[in-house]
């Protein structure tokens, strides 16, 4: 194969040189090509293929040196590079090109092509050089073939048509040409970054390729997280949304029911009145009797005066019994209600705090989530939340805002039921009172004993256990009374008892034989006023 293959080539030498008739190991010794090369390279002037490719070398020479001054200067390989290789910026070249050496002569650009990478590629680089930079895969099998290495290049470069129409069989034109100035380029100035960097290209497309799948990928988990996450911060928010409704529920209740409890109290006042207004009626009817009785001489005229006057009593005390069964057999101390109004009052203001606190706690979680809706609208909104703390800080706010918010509410229907016992119990009002500093003004407390004056906590958490209040009084000048009807206290009128018996008593006086007498003797119910009838004493 090896001897098939220099035959070939020396037959292309006789074509480029139609007067050497012998091979290139038998020609004459006064051929100056082979002069030349081997006083430049002994050790390679007598292979067959070294010669071709040094006379395609020196082709290659002649073309660029215009003057045939035996050497290349600066100023013809940049006319070379701009003409024939259509370079507009050959700077870059130039370095590559000549290096510190301004003039280039045939033994120097030998001596920089042996060195060159080329020189030493083998079949099946240059047919992945004739593929991916001359873009001519289709010759591909011919020059594996031919078994062109990188040590033929230089007979590529150079116009033969020979080479490209006889051995490679290039019968477009436009093609030879492209052949000839990409080997002529890759001879001249080395590989060309294309090939000699294409493993480095394909690492770092596979590694942009990943990073990318990767980067949609995470991209992709993070925005599910991030959705599933606001998903359980919404329904946390409507969770918050119903405890406040629930609270607001509780609180118009508690008010209904206090307007309620007042007009009932005001009803209770009006019957009392009248009650007192009928028995004032009947004292005034039992007096103007008695004048009467007084001032009529008839005996049979006396004696029926003294029994409407006894009628009238009967009325009266009945009218009594009934006002003395409205009221308990107990009757708590006045200073013990208003004692337990002055707790009551402390309470609330311990649950106004913490109902304040409530309050903040749910308008702090209610801007978080609008400021989590308004960066979700923008472009990169969900990549941010998915990778800042917001959402779970935001999460932490809203589930403390429903846990003191139900707090609030247990703790508000817990004091209105225990109020309501105290109240059912003691018989007298609690919760309806003149307010804290008329409370405190009338068991004469020095408003210093209650407390320093400070601000209220910003974070006070109150326990459902209320017996520890006296452990944080606060001033009752921070204090602001709730805003309850004036109308509160319940009167009991201890002295109707009083007033019934000074009236019974003031008729008990001794009267004529006619007149009959009336005995009142109190006992310890409702029901101990007794009264008969004796038979006149007789003189």
């Amino acid at each position: 194969m090896l001897c098939c293959r220099t035959l070939l080539w020396a037959l292309c030498a006789s074509f480029l040189q139609p007067g050497r008739t012998h091979s290139p190991t038998e020609t004459a010794p006064e051929d100056p090509i082979l002069i030349e090369f081997c006083r430049i390279d002994k050790v390679l002037c007598h292979n067959a293929d070294e010669l071709l490719s040094f006379e395609a070398v020196m082709s290659i020479h002649k073309q660029m040196d215009d003057d045939a001054n035996g050497n290349v200067d600066v100023e013809e390989s940049d006319e070379f590079l701009r003409e024939d290789l259509n370079y507009h910026d050959p700077t870059a070249k130039h370095s590559t090109f000549h290096g510190e050496d301004k003039l280039i002569s045939v033994e120097d650009l030998w001596n920089s092509w042996k060195t060159s990478e080329v020189y030493n590629w083998t079949v099946d680089e240059v047919a992945q050089w004739l593929i991916t930079y001359v873009e001519l895969p289709q010759y591909e099998e011919t020059f594996r073939k031919l078994q062109l290495s990188g040590r033929d290049m230089p007979r590529l470069a150079i116009a033969n048509a020979t080479m490209t129409g006889t051995l490679l069989k290039m019968t477009d034109r436009s093609q030879r040409q492209k052949l000839q100035l990409k080997a002529l380029d890759t001879v001249l100035f080395g590989p060309p970054l294309l090939t000699r960097h294409n493993h480095l290209k394909d690492f770092m497309l596979v590694v942009s390729i990943v990073i990318g799948v990767g980067g949609c990928w995470f991209a992709y988990i993070q925005n599910r997280y991030s959705k599933d996450h606001m998903k359980k911060m919404m329904k946390d928010l409507e969770g918050l949304h119903r405890a406040e409704q629930s609270l607001h529920d509780l609180q118009e209740r508690l008010q209904k029911a206090q307007e309620e409890h007042r007009t009932v109290e005001v009803e209770k006042v009006h019957l009392e009145k009248k009650l007192q207004n009928e028995i004032s009626l009947a004292k005034q009817e039992a007096h103007r009797l008695r004048e009467l009785r007084e001032g009529t001489e008839n005996e049979l005229s006396r004696q029926k005066y003294a029994e409407q006057e006894l009628e009238q009593v009967r009325m009266a005390l009945k009218n009594a019994e009934k006002e003395l069964e409205s009221h308990s057999n107990w009757s708590a101390p006045e200073a013990l209600q208003k004692w337990l109004q002055l707790t009551h009052e402390v309470e609330v203001q311990y649950y106004n705090i913490k109902k304040q606190n409530a309050e903040k706690q749910l308008l702090l979680a209610k801007e978080g989530a609008e400021k989590i809706k308004k960066k979700r609208n923008t472009l990169f909104g969900t990549f941010h939340v998915a990778h800042s703390s917001s959402l779970d800080d935001v999460d932490h706010k809203i589930l403390t805002a429903k846990q003191a918010l139900s707090e609030v509410t247990a703790a508000l229907r817990e004091r209105l039921h225990r109020w309501q016992q105290i109240e059912t119990l003691c018989g007298f009002q609690i919760v309806n009172n003149p307010g804290l500093h008329a409370l405190m003004a009338a068991l004469n407390i020095d408003p210093s004993l209650m407390g320093v004056s400070r601000p209220a906590p910003t974070h006070f958490i109150m326990s459902d256990d209320l017996d520890d209040l006296d452990e944080e009084i606060i001033s009752p000048i921070t204090m602001q009374s709730p805003n309850l009807s004036s109308l509160r206290q319940r009167h009991v009128d201890s002295q109707l008892a009083l007033g019934s018996q000074r009236l019974v008593e003031g008729y008990l006086v001794s009267q004529s034989e006619a007149t009959p007498q009336i005995h009142y003797r109190p006992s310890k119910g409702p029901e101990s006023l007794r009264f008969g009838v004796f038979p006149p004493v007789r003189d």
